[in-house]
């Protein structure tokens, strides 16, 4: 967590340098920017948090071992992915949801899974726009070659171990 703060913190900087030479930059601009973006989370991260804290309490962490353990191998990847393509909303919702499974007992391999599948398949998505705007043929052509990638993330994972 600390890599990811501190490489977040050297690229706002890097940033910040650009931005100052750059002649129509602005500084007070950017961070009205940065603020009118961080709104929206002020007040929906705490609740999704809370609901996650919520969730870690009522699911079992046996329940959540023998499903997405790391013990639980292909079928939990396969289980995963399936979870991951129907996890509606967005990462608010997805990204704690896989802190409580992790700190239930879920496996790497199957969390990759699950991410994979709710970034790339979304079948909440799909039914809303992607079905309507690009059409059946579209839709089925891109979920037939998406369909394999979170099992074969979710195990790639695995292989590495890491």
């Amino acid at each position: 967590m600390l890599s990811a703060f501190l490489t977040i913190l050297t690229l706002l900087a890097v940033c910040a340098v650009v931005a100052h030479f750059h002649p129509q930059g602005s500084h007070r601009a950017a961070a009205r920017e940065g603020w009118r973006q961080l709104q929206p989370l002020l007040t929906r991260l705490p609740i999704a948090l809370l609901a996650a804290a919520f969730l870690a309490v009522l699911i079992p962490a046996d329940a959540i071992g023998s499903l997405f353990g790391e013990a639980s191998g292909w079928p939990g990847v396969l289980a995963a992915s399936l979870l991951g393509g129907f996890l509606p909303g967005g990462p608010v919702v997805a990204f704690p949801l896989v802190v409580v499974l992790f700190d239930a007992g879920a496996g790497i391999a199957q969390l990759i899974a699950l991410i994979t599948a709710w970034s790339v398949l979304a079948f909440h998505r799909v039914a809303a726009f992607e079905l309507p705007m690009l059409g059946a043929r579209t839709t089925a052509a891109r979920l037939l070659v998406s369909l394999p990638l979170p099992v074969f993330a979710g195990t790639a994972a695995g292989v590495i171990a890491l």
